[in-house]
């Protein structure tokens, strides 16, 4: 029960954004996004391809939660599976992502693709705090199961509302799969540990807060009253690794944020992310994403 207080103060907000539909086998690749992703797999086998990490299975009703900044690519094994409706993604002003086999396969992998946001205590960004991939398996016998035919029922037939259901099936669903996935004690949600207890919260929202700013390990414990090695641990503890590391990472996403939704120019974006040289910045970067800044912001203009 330590986490319901958690989920109450949460603000999840789901944006479908694309089908992606994949005939026979077949890659279809997906440029990093500065936000996470989340997959829902309405058709198909098949698996996620995920830099620097070990597939991930996915079958019909696979949810899967990509954090952002890391590229991946869907795989369709282009095997038969039971028949789904008809998508209508342009009824629903969503995009419409194709990809076709040249060397057979009849079946296909159909998924809805959704930018994810979370919210907590006034602090947008808490998603950033999730650095490794997320997956949920849905199977007949499950109480998602349910809210994923609903799903699949109003992308099949739009209507009066029907953006607005899929946004709140969505978000019904990244509930239930957090909380199931904190079941099993997931590794990728350490950070939901880390807001149960109030000093290291408060660090990290002043970490999310001003990313940019001239953060140390030694500042932050002097802003919870804390030694530098008591504090130190205590956040390795809750949150599974260091402070610096979380601060590293958390610049690149707002750096790509920034770099998706403004025309602010790269120096000005290196500087609000706290580095003093644009060259330091966009090698950081560039390690990161595997893009340059300039090319990451020219892609995301593209999608």
């Amino acid at each position: 029960m330590k986490f319901d207080h958690i989920f109450d103060e949460l603000e999840i907000t789901t944006n479908p954004f694309a089908i992606c539909q994949l005939q026979g086998t077949c890659n279809l690749g997906l440029e990093r996004d500065a936000s996470a992703t989340l997959h829902y797999i309405l058709s198909g086998e098949g698996e996620i391809i995920v830099r620097s990490r070990a597939p991930l299975k996915v079958s019909r009703g696979s949810l899967v939660l990509i954090p952002a900044l890391q590229s991946h690519a869907l795989h369709s094994f282009g095997v038969t599976s039971d028949p789904v409706p008809k998508c209508k993604p342009a009824a629903l002003s969503l995009g419409h992502l194709m990809a076709t086999s040249d060397c057979g396969g009849e079946g296909q992998l159909i998924a809805l693709c959704a930018h994810v946001d979370v919210g907590l205590r006034g602090v947008a960004d808490i998603i950033d705090l999730i650095r490794e991939p997320l997956i949920e398996n849905v199977s007949s016998p499950n109480r998602m199961h349910t809210t994923l035919q609903a799903l699949l029922y109003e992308i099949a037939n739009p209507g009066l509302g029907s953006r607005a259901m899929i946004r709140a099936l969505l978000t019904q669903c990244m509930i239930e799969m957090l909380r199931k996935r904190l079941a099993v004690s997931d590794n990728a949600l350490h950070w939901m540990a880390a807001l149960a207890d109030p000093t290291v919260w408060n660090a990290l929202r002043a970490m999310l807060d001003k990313p940019g700013d001239n953060h140390t390990v030694e500042s932050l414990a002097d802003s919870v009253s804390m030694s530098r090695a008591a504090f130190a641990k205590r956040f390795a503890s809750a949150y599974g690794s260091g402070p610096i590391e979380l601060l590293r990472d958390l610049r690149m996403r707002r750096a790509g944020t920034l770099l998706r939704d403004t025309d602010i120019p790269v120096k000005r974006v290196a500087e609000m992310v706290g580095f003093t040289s644009r060259s330091a910045f966009s090698r950081a970067f560039e390690t990161t994403t595997g893009q340059p800044p300039r090319k990451f912001r020219a892609s995301s203009l593209k999608t």
